[in-house]
């Protein structure tokens, strides 16, 4: 673990993801659960590109090839092919960061920092063929989709 990405403070999952330590009570890299609880629920609100930057932030704090940098990468994509696709009507350009996104999430397990990648997978595959499956989608976290609130938009203005 890093000490840069720990913070005691970051809520316990409901359930047991990838990245929560049970035994310890503690997350991996809580900064990357912080992050992915902020980008989810503004994912699912439709703030895209804020979206977007909570996981570019929190990304840059891992080099390549670990499994959380793919992630964050992978989520990045995600949040700017939305983006794309419904501030811009740039489809082309969605399934180019879809395709990315795919690559970046393939070996991420499928319950990653609570996030049920294997339905981000799905989607993402099947809005290469048809970009509406993404309209209207939310992105699973613990199980739920939750949605944000103001501590989520105060999180993404204090990264500029």
């Amino acid at each position: 673990m890093d000490d840069h990405t720990r913070d005691p403070s970051v809520a316990p999952p409901l359930g047991n993801p990838t990245g929560w330590r049970s035994e310890e009570k503690i997350w991996e890299h809580a900064t990357c659960r912080r992050a992915t609880e902020h980008g989810v629920r503004l994912y699912n609100a439709g703030h895209y590109h804020e979206s977007h930057d909570c996981f570019e932030d929190e990304w840059y704090n891992y080099g390549r090839g670990n499994t959380e940098s793919k992630f964050l990468h992978g989520m990045v994509q995600v949040a700017a092919g939305a983006y794309k696709h419904t501030d811009f009507e740039d489809d082309a350009g969605m399934r180019s960061l879809f395709r990315t996104s795919l690559q970046y999430l393939v070996d991420v397990p499928r319950d990653f920092y609570g996030v049920d990648v294997l339905n981000v997978r799905n989607v993402l595959t099947a809005a290469l063929e048809d970009p509406t499956e993404i309209e209207g989608w939310e992105i699973t976290l613990d199980g739920e989709r939750p949605d944000a609130y103001e501590a989520d938009f105060e999180y993404v203005e204090a990264l500029e």
